[in-house]
């Protein structure tokens, strides 16, 4: 039974000395987990014989090294273990003797199946984290049911605020929201529990379910007028749902543009000459007015926008501080000056997939700065051999557990 702290290798960042055993897979828990190594903690990432599904999704220069996948767990060390193997079950165990935390997005009913709910665990590792990801919080009558980032997309709202925006029919994000909204929920319960133990000593289980991260999400902004008993109107807030909430056509081409508060509203009238005329217009004269008339708002500055280029508004729009954007692709977004400058985007070379553009952590620290460049995604089953013989396997106990099946190893 460890009651010890962790004696993973010291490494940079705030989380260093952090060792995590990551039982995640596809978008939500390794998004999580990457942003937990970017901050310096040593993350074990647990894979079945057939790899993390994202392995799977092209393109890809190699078999099983997709791009959402070499984007997500970079910065990891990949072990294969079959979890329906007892063998390859004990070795978890062994691996977690060393471990700070424990973190998955299986359904909760599987790992209490395989003796890997916080329960059984935390009897055994007084001092660990256990994290679960699911898609439902375990008290509620959906608690079992399977979810994907599409369905929670659709269980909260996306579709149909989508439709209310003036799409033809309802439609999902072309993001993973849901994932990556209950992704950034998991970094934070990690920390916080982190330092909760630092308090008292002790783990606990943490359980973040996706459905209420999203319900709490989407329901921030559109609650709206059902937020009162009797409601003082319908759902949605009108600001976003305008159809006319977009980016603005030009003479040459598309700006993203947004007056927002009295000020930038006086400053865009007075630099186009409208001092004395929609400035005037009550419609234009408070905040609450304008929300009042969004539409009429936004179709009067797309009006506007189309009487000059694009170069000429955003030398007028800075010129007078009025909040201004380029309309880009995820093309641009890799040669931006900003991302490049900053180092949030760079070039590398992976030693088995060739030249990658990677990204950096977006958050920048005075004492604990986290490293600029992490090892790369990890090819399956690479360090399976390093991290069984750091567990106390010997190199002939290795050998027969991948005879066994119990687990994998590229070498």
């Amino acid at each position: 039974m460890n009651t010890k702290p962790s004696t993973a290798p010291a490494t940079s960042g705030p989380l260093a000395g952090v060792k995590i055993l990551d039982l995640t897979s596809v978008i939500m828990g390794p998004f999580a987990t990457q942003i937990l190594a970017q901050l310096g903690a040593e993350v074990i990432k647990v894979e079945t014989p057939q790899g993390d599904n994202m392995r799977h999704v092209g393109p890809m220069n190699n078999p099983g090294m997709g791009h959402i996948f070499l984007h997500a767990n970079a910065g990891k060390k990949s072990i294969v273990l079959d979890l329906k193997h007892p063998e390859g079950l004990a070795a978890v165990l062994k691996l977690l003797d060393d471990c700070d935390v424990f973190i998955s997005n299986v359904r909760p009913q599987a790992l209490k199946r395989l003796g890997l709910d916080p329960v059984t665990l935390l009897a055994c590792f007084p001092r660990l984290i256990h994290v679960s990801c699911c898609g439902f919080d375990q008290d509620g009558p959906d608690a079992a049911r399977p979810a994907y980032d599409d369905l929670i997309q659709g269980a909260t709202g996306v579709p149909w605020l989508m439709q209310q925006y003036g799409m033809p029919e309802p439609a999902y994000a072309p993001t993973t929201l849901s994932d990556r909204v209950t992704g950034l929920h998991t970094v934070y319960a990690v920390t916080a529990a982190l330092y909760a133990r630092s308090q008292s000593g002790v783990g606990q289980s943490v359980v973040v379910p996706m459905f209420e991260a999203m319900a709490q999400f989407i329901l921030g902004d559109h609650m709206a007028g059902l937020s009162f008993e009797p409601p003082l109107g319908p759902p949605g807030y009108a600001r976003l749902l305008t159809p006319h909430r977009k980016p603005y056509a030009t003479q040459d081409g598309m700006l993203c543009v947004l007056i927002y508060n009295d000020k930038h509203w006086q400053q865009f009238f007075k630099a186009i000459g409208e001092s004395e005329g929609l400035a005037s217009d009550p419609r234009f004269a408070t905040h609450s007015a304008r929300a009042r008339h969004i539409d009429e708002i936004y179709a009067e500055v797309a009006r506007i926008l189309l009487t000059r280029t694009t170069a000429q508004w955003q030398t007028l729009l800075d010129a007078v501080d009025v909040p201004n954007m380029p309309m880009n692709s995820p093309a641009d977004l890799l040669h931006n000056a900003q991302l490049r400058a900053t180092g949030f985007v760079q070039d590398t070379t992976h030693p088995s997939e060739g030249p990658l553009h990677v990204l950096a952590h977006p958050t920048t620290w005075s004492a604990t700065p986290p490293a600029r460049q992490f090892s790369p995604a990890p090819r399956l089953g690479e360090h399976t051999r390093e991290l069984l013989a750091q567990a106390g396997y010997d190199p002939d106990h290795i050998d027969a557990l991948i005879a066994q099946g119990a687990c994998y190893s590229e070498a």
